[in-house]
């Protein structure tokens, strides 16, 4: 089997800013119209806002990098830049700055999922997917996107447990009328008719991360006043709730103040503590026989 050659930290690894290429790889200004669609692209779909301020950028200063893109029976293939070229369009551009190399259709579609990953307003749903297919068609582990495009692999984890929701969840996530906080906590939810009651509730009502984990778990219990005043108040440490409970993707409950307390961490099959503790730990788990983890913080 040939050894995939690696892509470092995404495009910039690969065309440092300055260079010139020679050889098959040059910066020539094509013809705007002569450039095709990636069928790659897993981006679908595009701020309009944020491409008119990019035209405009680009009318007042032009294109600041050039776009990727191949030959392809005449016309260009866009490999990366798909903002730029839509942007460059609307700014009226005839043509545009691009580097031309001759890709393979597998690195061409590696570098159109890896520079749109590293997008930080790329869709939660796009970017699950476009991790699916990096572990799908191109047999990468978790680790070796992480590596790829520059995040933790939990991070990695955390999007691909979306690929689980049914489709008419992901298609709200594809609309951003859910969150992927939304989203994570619905995946708690195993009835699957449950599931989707509830998402509708929540789209329906426009519901917090909050709301749908009090129609999960249901409402916290009331305690006593003196126990409350000892434990503190869970209001009071909400920023630190919600920060912790998406980045593990799970619930997470803080009973104490902000000086002393206890942190309960939500897990629901082996498959999940597993990763939580790689998580936490940052390490590879190879083998587990504990059965149920809590962690104090005192």
């Amino acid at each position: 089997m040939q050894t995939k050659k690696g892509l470092g930290k995404g495009l910039n690894a690969l065309i440092p800013q300055g260079s010139v290429f020679t050889g098959g790889r040059t910066i020539v200004n094509v013809d705007i119209t002569k450039v095709i669609p990636n069928p790659r692209q897993p981006r679908t779909s595009f701020n309009d806002e944020s491409l008119n301020e990019l035209a405009e950028s680009i009318k007042s200063k032009g294109v600041a990098q050039p776009i990727l893109v191949r030959m392809r029976k005449g016309s260009y293939e866009l490999i990366a830049g798909e903002r730029r070229l839509r942007a460059g369009k609307l700014a009226g551009l005839s043509t545009i700055p691009a580097i031309v190399k001759d890709f393979s259709d597998e690195d061409s579609m590696e570098l159109a999922l890896i520079e749109n990953i590293q997008r930080e307003d790329l869709n939660a749903m796009d970017e699950s997917e476009a991790y699916q297919r990096l572990l799908s068609e191109f047999k990468l582990t978790q680790q070796d996107i992480a590596k790829r495009v520059g995040k933790n692999r939990s991070t990695v984890a955390n999007s691909l447990r979306l690929i689980e929701l049914p489709p008419e969840i992901k298609e709200s996530l594809h609309k951003d009328q859910i969150s992927s906080g939304h989203a994570r906590a619905l995946l708690a939810i195993e009835d699957k008719d449950k599931q989707l009651h509830i998402f509708k509730e929540a789209v329906k009502n426009k519901l917090s991360v909050r709301d749908i984990e009090i129609l999960v778990y249901g409402a916290p219990k009331q305690q006593k006043k003196g126990k409350r005043r000892a434990e503190g108040l869970n209001e009071e440490l909400k920023p630190f709730i919600d920060q912790l409970s998406t980045y593990l993707g799970t619930k997470v409950a803080i009973k104490g103040n902000h000086t002393r307390g206890r942190i309960e961490i939500d897990y629901y099959s082996q498959e999940d503590l597993e990763r939580l503790l790689e998580i936490i730990t940052n390490t590879k788990i190879i083998e587990n026989t504990q059965e149920e983890v809590i962690v104090h913080v005192e």
